[in-house]
Protein backbone atom coordinates (compact mmCIF):
# COMPACT_ATOMS: atom_id res chain seq x y z
CA UNK A 1 0.00 0.00 0.00
CA UNK A 2 1.31 3.61 -0.83
CA UNK A 3 1.30 6.45 1.19
CA UNK A 4 -1.02 9.00 0.56
CA UNK A 5 -0.40 12.64 1.42
CA UNK A 6 -3.98 14.65 2.10
CA UNK A 7 -3.64 18.47 1.77
CA UNK A 8 -6.96 19.27 4.64
CA UNK A 9 -8.31 22.06 6.83
CA UNK A 10 -10.36 23.46 4.11
CA UNK A 11 -12.43 23.07 6.26
CA UNK A 12 -11.69 20.21 8.87
CA UNK A 13 -15.05 18.83 8.92
CA UNK A 14 -14.62 18.03 5.60
CA UNK A 15 -10.95 16.74 6.17
CA UNK A 16 -12.65 14.63 9.13
CA UNK A 17 -14.89 13.00 6.07
CA UNK A 18 -11.34 12.12 3.91
CA UNK A 19 -9.95 10.55 6.84
CA UNK A 20 -12.59 8.15 7.67
CA UNK A 21 -13.57 7.34 4.01
CA UNK A 22 -10.17 6.52 2.91
CA UNK A 23 -9.45 4.06 6.47
CA UNK A 24 -13.21 2.43 5.53
CA UNK A 25 -12.21 1.92 2.02
CA UNK A 26 -8.88 0.23 3.19
CA UNK A 27 -11.23 -2.06 5.28
CA UNK A 28 -13.75 -2.66 2.73
CA UNK A 29 -11.24 -3.94 0.05
CA UNK A 30 -8.54 -5.46 2.20
CA UNK A 31 -10.75 -6.62 5.25
CA UNK A 32 -9.37 -7.52 8.89
CA UNK A 33 -7.32 -4.80 10.73
CA UNK A 34 -6.14 -2.56 7.61
CA UNK A 35 -6.17 0.82 7.82
CA UNK A 36 -5.52 3.71 5.33
CA UNK A 37 -0.88 4.51 5.24
CA UNK A 38 -2.06 8.08 4.62
CA UNK A 39 -0.20 11.36 6.35
CA UNK A 40 -2.34 14.89 7.12
CA UNK A 41 -1.18 18.06 6.65
CA UNK A 42 -4.22 20.45 7.98
CA UNK A 43 -4.14 24.28 7.71
CA UNK A 44 -6.01 27.37 9.01
CA UNK A 45 -8.53 27.54 6.80
CA UNK A 46 -9.15 31.43 8.08
CA UNK A 47 -5.99 32.26 6.38
CA UNK A 48 -6.50 30.00 3.09
CA UNK A 49 -10.63 32.03 3.39
CA UNK A 50 -9.20 35.23 3.61
CA UNK A 51 -6.69 34.84 0.26
CA UNK A 52 -9.78 33.26 -1.74
CA UNK A 53 -11.91 36.07 -0.54
CA UNK A 54 -9.12 38.99 -1.67
CA UNK A 55 -8.17 36.68 -4.81
CA UNK A 56 -4.59 36.19 -3.91
CA UNK A 57 -5.08 33.00 -5.46
CA UNK A 58 -0.95 33.40 -6.83
CA UNK A 59 -0.18 33.24 -2.68
CA UNK A 60 -2.79 30.54 -1.95
CA UNK A 61 -1.15 28.60 -4.74
CA UNK A 62 2.45 29.27 -3.22
CA UNK A 63 1.31 28.28 0.16
CA UNK A 64 -0.28 25.14 -0.43
CA UNK A 65 2.68 24.55 -2.65
CA UNK A 66 5.12 24.59 0.15
CA UNK A 67 2.08 22.44 2.49
CA UNK A 68 2.63 19.78 -0.40
CA UNK A 69 6.24 20.14 -0.27
CA UNK A 70 6.22 19.17 3.55
CA UNK A 71 3.76 16.30 2.77
CA UNK A 72 6.08 14.38 0.25
CA UNK A 73 9.47 15.36 2.97
CA UNK A 74 7.38 13.41 5.77
CA UNK A 75 6.76 10.18 3.44
CA UNK A 76 3.80 10.94 1.27
CA UNK A 77 3.97 9.43 -1.94
CA UNK A 78 1.13 11.20 -4.03
CA UNK A 79 -0.88 14.17 -2.64
CA UNK A 80 -4.43 15.16 -2.88
CA UNK A 81 -6.34 18.37 -1.83
CA UNK A 82 -8.86 17.52 -0.08
CA UNK A 83 -10.80 20.54 -1.48
CA UNK A 84 -12.49 21.20 -4.50
CA UNK A 85 -11.87 25.30 -4.78
CA UNK A 86 -8.55 25.14 -4.23
CA UNK A 87 -8.06 22.70 -7.46
CA UNK A 88 -7.81 26.54 -8.78
CA UNK A 89 -4.26 26.55 -7.73
CA UNK A 90 -3.51 22.50 -8.33
CA UNK A 91 -0.88 23.52 -11.05
CA UNK A 92 1.33 25.63 -8.48
CA UNK A 93 0.97 22.93 -5.57
CA UNK A 94 2.12 19.85 -8.42
CA UNK A 95 5.01 22.42 -9.40
CA UNK A 96 6.09 22.16 -5.64
CA UNK A 97 5.93 18.54 -5.62
CA UNK A 98 7.78 15.82 -7.60
CA UNK A 99 4.87 12.96 -6.40
CA UNK A 100 1.17 12.81 -8.28
CA UNK A 101 -1.07 15.32 -7.36
CA UNK A 102 -5.12 13.60 -7.89
CA UNK A 103 -6.70 15.74 -9.14
CA UNK A 104 -10.34 16.06 -7.71
CA UNK A 105 -12.14 16.90 -11.02
CA UNK A 106 -10.94 13.49 -12.71
CA UNK A 107 -12.03 10.73 -10.91
CA UNK A 108 -15.58 12.96 -11.28
CA UNK A 109 -15.16 13.02 -14.70
CA UNK A 110 -15.20 9.20 -15.24
CA UNK A 111 -17.93 8.28 -12.53
CA UNK A 112 -19.89 11.33 -14.88
CA UNK A 113 -19.27 8.92 -18.28
CA UNK A 114 -19.30 5.59 -16.69
CA UNK A 115 -23.46 6.79 -15.51
CA UNK A 116 -24.06 7.97 -19.08
CA UNK A 117 -24.52 11.65 -17.95
CA UNK A 118 -23.51 14.28 -20.85
CA UNK A 119 -24.57 17.47 -18.94
CA UNK A 120 -24.26 17.80 -14.86
CA UNK A 121 -25.38 20.71 -12.79
CA UNK A 122 -22.47 21.73 -10.23
CA UNK A 123 -22.74 22.72 -6.68
CA UNK A 124 -19.88 24.47 -5.17
CA UNK A 125 -18.31 27.93 -3.95
CA UNK A 126 -18.64 30.72 -5.69
CA UNK A 127 -15.15 30.52 -7.09
CA UNK A 128 -15.77 27.25 -8.06
CA UNK A 129 -19.29 27.93 -9.57
CA UNK A 130 -18.51 30.89 -11.41
CA UNK A 131 -14.26 30.38 -12.67
CA UNK A 132 -13.31 28.42 -15.09
CA UNK A 133 -10.86 26.01 -13.62
CA UNK A 134 -13.40 23.49 -12.58
CA UNK A 135 -16.38 23.60 -15.18
CA UNK A 136 -12.88 23.39 -18.03
CA UNK A 137 -11.58 20.31 -16.45
CA UNK A 138 -14.93 19.04 -16.85
CA UNK A 139 -15.46 19.89 -20.39
CA UNK A 140 -11.99 18.76 -21.06
CA UNK A 141 -13.57 14.98 -20.58
CA UNK A 142 -16.70 15.88 -22.32
CA UNK A 143 -19.14 16.87 -19.98
CA UNK A 144 -21.29 19.81 -20.37
CA UNK A 145 -21.74 21.92 -17.13
CA UNK A 146 -24.64 23.90 -15.80
CA UNK A 147 -24.84 26.05 -12.84
CA UNK A 148 -27.60 28.06 -10.69
CA UNK A 149 -28.58 31.38 -11.34
CA UNK A 150 -26.57 34.02 -9.39
CA UNK A 151 -29.33 34.37 -6.67
CA UNK A 152 -28.80 30.69 -5.77
CA UNK A 153 -25.30 30.83 -6.38
CA UNK A 154 -24.96 33.09 -3.18
CA UNK A 155 -27.19 30.89 -1.48
CA UNK A 156 -25.05 28.15 -1.84
CA UNK A 157 -21.68 30.19 -1.18
CA UNK A 158 -23.26 31.86 1.93
CA UNK A 159 -24.55 28.07 2.62
CA UNK A 160 -21.07 26.46 2.49
CA UNK A 161 -18.98 29.43 4.73
CA UNK A 162 -21.31 30.66 7.31
CA UNK A 163 -23.14 27.04 8.01
CA UNK A 164 -21.38 23.76 7.02
CA UNK A 165 -17.95 24.84 7.33
CA UNK A 166 -18.71 25.71 10.83
CA UNK A 167 -20.62 22.27 11.57
CA UNK A 168 -23.63 23.62 10.84
CA UNK A 169 -26.80 21.46 8.74
CA UNK A 170 -29.94 23.45 8.78
CA UNK A 171 -32.92 22.15 7.59
CA UNK A 172 -34.03 25.40 5.83
CA UNK A 173 -30.81 24.90 3.86
CA UNK A 174 -31.44 21.30 3.11
CA UNK A 175 -34.78 22.45 1.60
CA UNK A 176 -33.20 25.38 -0.24
CA UNK A 177 -30.71 23.06 -1.95
CA UNK A 178 -33.28 20.46 -2.76
CA UNK A 179 -35.20 23.20 -4.45
CA UNK A 180 -31.83 24.49 -6.58
CA UNK A 181 -31.42 20.88 -7.68
CA UNK A 182 -34.75 20.33 -9.14
CA UNK A 183 -34.56 23.89 -10.93
CA UNK A 184 -31.31 22.35 -12.57
CA UNK A 185 -32.49 19.12 -13.28
CA UNK A 186 -35.86 20.41 -14.78
CA UNK A 187 -33.62 22.84 -16.83
CA UNK A 188 -31.95 19.51 -18.62
CA UNK A 189 -29.32 18.55 -15.90
CA UNK A 190 -29.14 14.74 -16.13
CA UNK A 191 -26.66 14.76 -12.67
CA UNK A 192 -25.47 17.12 -10.07
CA UNK A 193 -22.10 17.22 -8.82
CA UNK A 194 -21.29 17.85 -5.07
CA UNK A 195 -18.15 20.28 -6.00
CA UNK A 196 -17.43 20.94 -2.56
CA UNK A 197 -16.92 18.88 0.05
CA UNK A 198 -19.18 19.81 2.42
CA UNK A 199 -21.80 19.72 0.33
CA UNK A 200 -22.70 15.93 0.69
CA UNK A 201 -24.01 17.15 4.69
CA UNK A 202 -27.08 18.48 2.94
CA UNK A 203 -27.97 16.94 -0.52
CA UNK A 204 -27.74 13.16 -1.00
CA UNK A 205 -29.13 10.35 -3.50
CA UNK A 206 -32.74 10.24 -1.24
CA UNK A 207 -33.29 13.62 -2.15
CA UNK A 208 -32.24 15.13 -5.51
CA UNK A 209 -34.32 14.05 -8.72
CA UNK A 210 -30.91 13.41 -10.57
CA UNK A 211 -27.78 11.40 -9.76
CA UNK A 212 -25.96 12.86 -7.33
CA UNK A 213 -21.84 12.80 -7.62
CA UNK A 214 -19.65 13.09 -4.10
CA UNK A 215 -16.67 14.53 -5.47
CA UNK A 216 -14.70 13.76 -1.75
CA UNK A 217 -16.04 10.01 -1.83
CA UNK A 218 -14.94 10.01 -6.07
CA UNK A 219 -11.73 11.51 -5.02
CA UNK A 220 -11.13 8.88 -2.16
CA UNK A 221 -12.13 6.24 -4.60
CA UNK A 222 -9.22 7.23 -6.96
CA UNK A 223 -6.61 7.73 -4.42
CA UNK A 224 -7.93 4.25 -3.52
CA UNK A 225 -7.31 2.89 -6.55
CA UNK A 226 -4.00 4.65 -6.91
CA UNK A 227 -2.72 3.35 -3.29
CA UNK A 228 -3.47 -0.47 -3.79
CA UNK A 229 -2.92 -0.58 -7.43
Amino acid sequence: MRTIGMLGGMSWESTDYYYRQLNQGVRERLGGLHSARCIVYSVDFAEVARMQAEGEWERAGAYLAECAARLEAAGAECVILCTNTMHRVVGEVRGGVSVPVLHIADGTAGALRAAGVGTTALLGTRFTMEQDFYRDRLREHGISVTVPEAGDRELVHRTIYEELCLGTVADSSREAFERIVADLARDGAEGVVLGCTEIGLLIGRENSPVPVFDTTLLHVRAALDWALE
